[in-house]
């Protein structure tokens, strides 16, 4: 058979082998979804504190026409607010590798619900779409628009293969998770819609609020994709991270 370059078997090489770490893989979804909905929500609470009426502000409307800040506006338009979620985006990225890399051991090696292929081509797309965030992140809408536009569309092209592929290799054994992730999936799709619709009637109609509830249909979809995400938690509560130290020596305690 051949060998997986994605994993490695944690068996020991010889008898010097040994396991000198381990944590419960179930923190690796906990850690990232708590510094997601952080970077967003403390993004909004300091920028409707600091520059509410600037962040509510768009090219047609202001306040009080307007009073729901954007993703983009929270996010990117000011500081302070941007830099917090700079930083905790930023700290959020190394979560979310694992994560993705998690899924795919979880499904191709534990409960072997997907192939090694079909695995390493939704690994491929969580990583795509993990480094789009990135794009929209640090290029905002300010920075350079079409740049941020761009990235914000790879990501959300990304986003229905994954879901959709997490969705196909969810264990059929905790119907209850599998229940929540087709829950959020259906709400993450029968919301795009809606926000796509008040989007045109503000850019093309120029009607007054509708970037508003555009921006309330984004927000839910925040809290939609990261609650996906965050029900991994779940799955991962029978796998645990191990470091192995395989040196050919192993330091002996001396005896007195």
């Amino acid at each position: 058979m051949k060998e997986d370059p994605l994993y490695i078997s944690s068996e020991p090489i010889d008898s010097s082998s040994k396991s000198i770490a381990a944590i419960s893989a179930k923190y690796v979804p906990y850690i990232h979804t708590i510094l997601a909905y952080s970077a967003f929500l403390i993004a909004l609470f300091i920028g409707c504190v600091t520059h509410y009426e600037k962040i509510v502000q768009n090219e047609y409307y202001g306040y009080p026409q307007e009073y729901i800040p954007s993703v983009s506006a929270t996010t990117g338009d000011r500081y302070p607010a941007r830099a917090y979620f700079q930083i905790l985006i930023a700290l959020t990225s190394g979560p979310r590798f694992l994560l993705v890399y998690l899924w795919y051991v979880y499904t191709t090696k534990t409960i072997r619900t997907s192939t090694t292929s079909f695995g390493k081509g939704l690994l491929i797309v969580g990583l795509i779409r993990t480094i789009s965030c990135g794009g929209w992140t640090y290029i905002t809408s300010t920075d350079d628009h079409d740049l941020h536009d761009l990235a914000m569309g790879l990501y959300l092209v990304c986003t229905l293969p994954w879901q959709l592929g997490v969705l196909s290799t969810s264990s059929r054994q905790l119907p209850h998770l599998l229940k929540w992730r087709r829950l959020l999936v259906t709400a993450f799709f029968g919301t795009t819609p809606f926000m796509i619709y008040y989007f045109i009637q503000h850019k093309v109609h120029h009607v007054p609020g509708a970037y508003s509830m555009y921006a309330i249909f984004e927000w839910s979809l925040i809290l939609y994709d990261v609650g996906f995400d965050a029900i991994s938690m779940m799955d991962f509560q029978s796998l645990d991270l191990v470091i192995i130290d395989k040196s050919p020596f192993i330091c002996k305690k001396e005896i007195v």
